[in-house]
């Protein structure tokens, strides 16, 4: 009986803040397990989806946006784990915004290209591109900065040009076992998915009041009966003026948050769910059921 081959690699999306990296990787997954946002910096950590087609695996790292020093405009190294993730990739996806290749652009092409990966330029949102006449001249721009394997003009959030995209990753995965199963599409935790759904509404609903580096810890999270989920979560503010914002008047901004969050915990594992959360600045304390 003739095995059949297997073919598997990991991808690293890399760009700037707000280019639509999460959005992207939701789109080729399928589902949302990356949360979004029109802030900067709102993904925190490397989040990893998993999409197997048959007997193709891609293995997709969404990083965080890189972060820049503003007085020397290089990258900030110890607040940009990225390298250990491209170290191990069998493909790059730089991500830009439309038509502008800026001088950070630049920055992260010089730094990506010393590992001598295959890169994809990806440019995003060109659905609001009006004049698409302008995207060759660009395409033929990028074209004389780097050898690239390919430049895909997408919309994530349209789906556009995503198959095309999935298409060509999946034409460079190199003959390896697959390291996840079939149905696997994220090494996220419960723990993990929970704090990034309320992270995701405390910056929903605090607009431009707040940074997007909220911290939400899980201290304990408990299933009772196979029945009912009890969660316990700390959000952590840096002063007391934040902690204010996020309770909001009366309470009510931080029930809100309360309440989306527990109705999208209990739609993303169908189960019952009781949220508490406190918010935490040193040794002062707010319960919110």
């Amino acid at each position: 009986m003739k095995i059949q081959q297997k073919n598997c690699g990991y991808i690293t999306i890399i760009g700037k803040a707000n280019v639509g990296k999460s959005t992207l990787l939701n789109k080729i997954v399928g589902k949302k397990i990356s949360i979004v946002s029109r802030k900067k910096n709102t993904t925190q950590n490397n989040i990893t989806g998993i999409k197997t087609q048959n007997n193709h695996q891609s293995i997709y790292i969404d990083t965080p946006g890189i972060i820049f020093d503003k007085k020397s405009n290089h990258i900030q190294h110890l607040k940009n784990n990225f390298h250990e993730k491209i170290n191990i990739s069998t493909l790059i996806m730089l991500i830009i915004d439309q038509i502008y290749w800026t001088n950070y652009d630049e920055i992260i092409l010089n730094e990506i290209k010393k590992y001598k990966i295959p890169i994809i330029i990806v440019i995003n949102k060109i659905d609001k591109i009006i004049n698409k006449i302008v995207l060759l001249p660009f395409i033929n721009f990028l074209k004389k900065k780097f050898d690239f394997v390919d430049i895909i003009p997408i919309s994530a959030k349209k789906t556009k040009n995503i198959i095309l995209l999935n298409n060509i990753i999946k034409s460079y995965l190199p003959q390896k076992p697959h390291i996840y199963p079939e149905f696997h599409i994220t090494t996220n935790s419960q723990f993990f998915t929970i704090s990034e759904i309320i992270r995701e509404q405390l910056i929903l609903f605090s607009g431009d009041e707040l940074p997007s580096i909220i911290k939400v810890e899980i201290e304990s999270c408990k299933k009772k009966e196979k029945k009912n989920l009890y969660i316990r979560a700390i959000i952590w503010v840096e002063n007391i003026r934040q902690k204010g914002i996020l309770i909001g008047h009366n309470g009510e901004r931080i029930k809100k948050v309360s309440i989306i969050s527990r109705n999208n915990i209990e739609k993303e594992f169908c189960i019952k769910t009781h949220l508490v959360l406190w918010i935490k600045y040193k040794k002062l304390k707010n319960k919110i059921t």
